[in-house]
């Protein structure tokens, strides 16, 4: 169990926002195999400001998709203030301020990472966060800007004086990107100077490396973002672990396939089947790693146009696995 605010969770396992990743179709999917708190893809304040339309859409949610979460982006004040007010028509449950984008269009912006190099700042932002949110408000952070810049403990502490209910922590630094491994330590001290539940990410890639992540650093509970791509199945697999010590079988090639049809009808219920297709074909490749004689059945589903088409490469897919 997990709480954060007024919300009470059943598991501590957590789908992360990923850009171009989590949205309705693909959270809903996740949700069916454990994932009980989702996030909708990060959110620019500036931009939901503006009124994109693109923006509002990424918050199209449903009845099925709750508890459900929405990260921020942001620097600017009033431009936060102005989505704070937009965001309170719509229904979610959690609010998460982004601290932790490593890109440079983001960083170079002085939002995302780039606020891990001035923690009075990032205090007064969030400051504004809860005061003006609704909803429970959490941040997300890295172990720093850089490997001379191991902040993480001190940026933490000024979030939790700003009165967020949970922190979120990516174990690497801003320089890392998503390159090289999760710094542990760095987790477990921030996780040993809070006082709120402090939720760890980074290489939560199969249910061992979950495992590691607990045990090494005590954290409160896991934030799940590459590790699903293409493998709802972690959702299950973790917890199985955790509680038996056994690995779960992996899927079978029509377990797969069965997925692929599914996540592919949502895909093209949500979008309308041509939009839906070209959304929906990148998961092929994730789907389908660790088989046999993909690689052309790969570059075919880059070029898919219609249902169809991934229906036939579905059908090939099993006759070569």
């Amino acid at each position: 169990m997990l709480k954060i605010g007024n919300l009470t969770l059943k598991s501590n396992l957590i789908l992360s926002p990923m850009a171009g990743i989590t949205d309705l179709p693909f959270r809903l999917l996740n949700r069916e195999f454990g994932a009980e708190l989702a996030f909708v893809e990060m959110i620019n304040a500036r931009s939901l400001g503006y009124n994109s339309k693109k923006t509002r859409f990424m918050l199209s949610t449903g009845a099925q998709d709750k508890p459900l979460g929405v990260q921020l982006l942001g620097c600017e004040p009033n431009f936060i203030l102005r989505a704070l007010d937009i965001l309170e028509k719509y229904e979610f449950d959690l609010l998460d301020f982004n601290s932790a984008c490593p890109a440079k269009k983001v960083t170079r912006r002085g939002e995302g990472a780039s606020l891990l190099k001035d923690p009075k700042k990032l205090n007064q932002l969030l400051k504004l966060v809860v005061k003006n949110s609704s909803r429970p408000v959490t941040v997300k952070i890295r172990a720093g800007w850089d490997k001379d810049s191991l902040n993480a403990k001190e940026v933490a502490l000024y979030a939790q004086d700003a009165g967020v209910k949970a922190l979120f922590i990516h174990g690497r630094t801003k320089a890392q990107g998503y390159s090289g491994t999760p710094d542990y330590k760095a987790i477990k001290s921030v996780k040993d100077a809070l006082k709120i539940p402090v939720i760890a990410s980074g290489d939560i890639l199969s249910a061992r490396l979950a495992k590691k992540m607990l045990d090494e650093t005590g954290c409160n509970g896991l934030a799940v973002a590459r590790g699903s791509l293409g493998n709802p199945w972690i959702f299950r697999e973790i917890p199985a672990f955790l509680k038996t010590g056994k690995i779960l079988p992996r899927p079978t090639s029509q377990e797969v396939v069965r997925i692929i049809l599914k996540h592919l009808e949502m895909c093209a219920s949500f979008y309308g089947e041509r939009i839906g297709v070209t959304i929906f074909r990148k998961f092929v490749s994730w789907y389908t790693r660790g088989f046999r004689k993909i690689r052309p059945l790969r570059e075919k589903a880059s070029r898919a146009m219609t249902k169809s088409d991934i229906l036939k490469l579905s059908a090939e897919f099993l006759a070569a696995n």
